[in-house]
């Protein structure tokens, strides 16, 4: 399994609520390290995307991966955890980096070189315009999706920057939901609702009540479960919309509950019954 779709697998069990032992994070701890690129592949990447060393013509903005450089998949850029596909390598290789990163400090936070890894990227995004600058430009705007989700877990604290980039989607993401097949992922605002579902609570609070009854409009649907892409996808989809909505006093009570597929129509649905 390479570093990509073990990130990936991890992430889709841990948004159903699936448990894994210690022994299994220390795995997955051990094989994402070991997909850490070396100096020639960081270098060679920067030159190919035009941004040799890593840095702007000032030397201050560093727009790309420090660590972990996504491996060359034949030119097709790697899907985010919600699926959206990019055509850039500032979202794709963002994403690819940040979500590894995240995992390898929600299971080993007190590791050295994890520690350096957080310490350096969160450095490293607060000089580009995605993750601290509010540029909400083409996929600029989606990679600031993948910082919020990156910096609610390893900088909970830093109410500042998760309030700035919360103000930022506000003013921004109707404007954007309205350009979906322009240039606008389709699933950027189910993105921004997994954000929701793990973002400190007081922050999010107000705004996964602010999308209330959209996203209960979206479990209250069915889904369609025809392709391979539809059965890994929809499932992690309504339980991280699930899991934001939970986070409301009055509902509470669909924490623990999981999406099924309907033998009559062979749709998914989730119940959302008292």
């Amino acid at each position: 399994m390479t570093a990509y779709e073990l990130m990936i697998k991890t992430n889709h069990h841990l948004i159903k609520n699936r448990e894994l032992t210690n022994a299994q994070k220390a795995n997955i701890v051990c094989q994402l390290l070991a997909a850490q690129s070396d100096e020639r592949t960081r270098q060679n990447f920067y030159k190919g995307v035009k941004y040799p060393g890593n840095a702007d013509k000032n030397g201050t903005g560093h727009m790309y991966p420090l660590f972990f450089i996504p491996p060359y998949n034949d030119n097709k850029k790697y899907q985010t955890v919600i699926p959206m596909s990019p055509k850039t390598h500032i979202l794709s290789a963002n994403s690819y980096e940040l979500e590894i990163i995240r995992l390898l400090y929600m299971f080993a936070p007190d590791d050295p070189d994890v520690r350096d890894m957080v310490q350096k990227t969160l450095a490293r995004l607060k000089t580009t315009c995605y993750g601290y600058h509010e540029c909400a430009v083409g996929e600029c705007f989606h990679t600031a999706l993948i910082v919020l989700r990156f910096i609610s877990m390893t900088a909970p604290n830093d109410t500042e920057w998760i309030g700035k980039l919360l103000s930022f989607f506000k003013r921004h993401m109707d404007d954007k939901l309205a350009l979906r097949g322009k240039g606008v992922h389709g699933n950027v605002l189910w993105y921004y609702w997994l954000c929701l579902s793990e973002l400190p609570l007081s922050p999010a609070e107000p705004e996964i009540g602010r999308y209330k009854d959209k996203i209960i409009i979206q479990l209250s649907r069915s889904s369609v479960m025809n392709s391979e892409n539809d059965k890994t996808n929809h499932p992690v989809m309504i339980c991280a919309i699930r899991s934001a909505l939970a986070r409301l006093p009055e509902y509470a009570y669909i924490k623990d509950r999981q999406p099924y597929v309907n033998e009559k129509d062979g749709r998914l649905h989730f119940d959302m019954s008292v």
